[in-house]
């Protein structure tokens, strides 16, 4: 099954900011595309908006003048839904409301002819119920596309309970010829990208809520030591707090009322005070004029220690070892199977963050998790009111002297990097496991559809194939609640891969 004729009409139902960004890929790719809304006049004001935004991209060299016309002579607004008849594809992106998607399509159903292609840029509801109201489900799909869709390379193709696989394969193959990345995923709450992104947002705002960081340290820390573009709360005032917030809440409503997926309780304060971000112009942070951005908490500098004594090779972060001999101190190394701690002169440890808390242990820093620790610019420690001043102090100043700031943070497990990846990874494993899309199709949407450093297994395999699980197993322990259990999925790949190192 091959995509779509270029000569075959496209219509997009729905003509706000998402509907006429898909228009805007479908008409630059050069078929002929109806706009349509059941707002008077919309349409046409839909039309026009589009035109402006070619201009504008012939003013930066993105598209000739030629073809700008071409293509403002291929657009028409429509009045009726029956001037869709002859579409071949009917995209629709109007209110996300079931019962108005259902009515939507068995009204196109009457009007467009048996072959033509159904779809829906739904984010939140399911394709199936959507496609349940249809005389013929089959040819009915879900195009999720990306906000703003003309440069969001990103799109979910999403084959519902009914869908057929040659109306999957011809929505994906045509999503491909518009220049666009698809990647196929079952229906399930969330998708790919909405499901396995919860982590980031919520694990940010448990860490906040157990008053252990305030949002700009959080922030920076997923920013400058994760390697993620941005943090989580300046992300979702971004997105508006009011939107995050009811995809959370879908999703969590959708896998009847799943720990894993619970909402935020101060999200929820945040929503009802209508701070809901940017639009309003305070979220989490205030971003109203001449309003200062709080700076994260920065640690003052201390002094390095003399030397630092490494147990085992520190697993993840074993490229601080090198790190500490090139900053000029002395690694005294000794043979400990899978030590990740350092002791320093003072007789305090210091420990990569493994889902266990400082006061359980006698003097103990932990430090977080880094994309990269070489390029990360800032790194967080935390420490119990009992971990020791000198300690915190030697700890401080030895990541001071690799050139990072330091953000101390409060005693809570797997901090706040190493928390967040190993839940991520979690539920990417769960999803391939229920058959929700491959394990490339997951890592392509995380890091084209939320611009994620490293994709879920390609995080998984730098980690060490048990890392996820291991830190995770420490998180239940201490949060029995099961928002932390590991899936069977994780489990299952852990153990294999342990049983097969061990018999190598």
């Amino acid at each position: 099954m091959t995509a779509l004729d270029l000569s075959s009409p496209v219509a997009v139902v729905g003509t706000g900011t998402m509907g006429q960004g898909i228009a805007q890929v479908a008409l630059v790719a050069g078929h002929p595309v109806r706009l349509y809304d059941a707002v008077p006049d919309r349409a046409r004001e839909a039309a026009a908006a589009i035109g402006a935004r070619l201009d504008r991209l012939v003013e930066k060299g993105r598209l000739t003048a030629a073809d700008r016309d071409a293509a403002r002579a291929r657009l028409r607004p429509a009045d009726d839904l029956a001037e869709l008849a002859d579409c071949a594809l009917v995209v629709e992106a109007v209110l996300e409301r079931l019962d108005v998607k259902q009515e939507l399509f068995r009204s196109l159903e009457e009007v467009v002819s048996p072959d033509c292609l159904l779809a829906t840029n739904t984010s939140s509801l399911s394709v199936t119920a959507i496609g349940g109201a249809l005389s013929h489900p089959g040819r009915f799909v879900g195009l999720h596309f990306f906000n703003p869709a003309p440069l969001l390379p990103l799109v979910e193709v999403v084959s519902g309970f009914a869908t057929d696989v040659t109306s999957a394969t011809r929505a994906y193959e045509t999503a491909r010829a518009w220049g666009k990345i698809p990647v196929a995923c079952a229906d399930t709450p969330g998708f790919i990208v909405n499901r396995i992104a919860r982590p980031f947002y919520a694990e940010a705002f448990a860490v906040y809520e157990a008053q252990a960081a305030d949002p700009a340290t959080i922030d920076a820390v997923l920013r400058e030591s994760g390697g993620f573009r941005m943090g989580a709360f300046e992300l979702t005032d971004l997105i508006g707090q009011d939107v995050n917030e009811s995809v959370t809440h879908s999703v969590w409503q959708s896998f009847f009322q799943d720990v894993r997926f619970t909402p935020s309780l101060a999200q929820r304060r945040l929503v009802e005070s209508g701070r809901l971000g940017r639009k309003t112009g305070r979220g989490w942070y205030d971003h109203r004029d001449g309003a200062e951005r709080p700076e994260p908490h920065t640690a003052e500098k201390q002094q390095p220690p003399a030397y630092v004594v490494a147990e085992g090779d520190l697993g993840p972060a074993s490229e601080l070892l090198a790190m500490i001999r090139e900053a000029g101190i002395e690694v005294r190394e000794e043979d400990e199977d899978n030590g990740t701690r350092l002791v320093l002169p003072g007789g305090g440890q210091l420990a990569l963050a493994d889902g266990q808390t400082s006061v359980e242990f006698r003097d103990v820093v932990y430090f977080d998790l880094a994309l990269d620790y070489r390029r990360a610019t800032r790194i967080a420690l935390s420490a119990c009111q009992d971990t020791g001043a000198r300690t915190v102090s030697e700890a401080t100043g030895l990541f001071q002297a690799l050139g990072k700031d330091v953000s101390l943070i409060g005693d809570v497990p797997g901090m706040i990097v190493a928390r967040t990846v190993a839940r991520i990874i979690d539920l990417a494993y769960d999803a391939v496991a229920k058959g929700v899309a491959t394990e490339e199709d997951v890592d392509t949407a995380m890091r084209l559809g939320v611009n994620y450093p490293l994709g879920p297994f390609e995080w998984s395999r730098r980690l060490g194939r048990t890392w996820a699980c291991s830190v995770l197993d420490d998180l239940h322990q201490r949060d029995p609640s099961g928002r932390y259990a590991p899936s069977l999925a994780l489990y299952r790949h852990s153990f294999a891969t342990e049983k097969r190192e061990g018999a190598s």
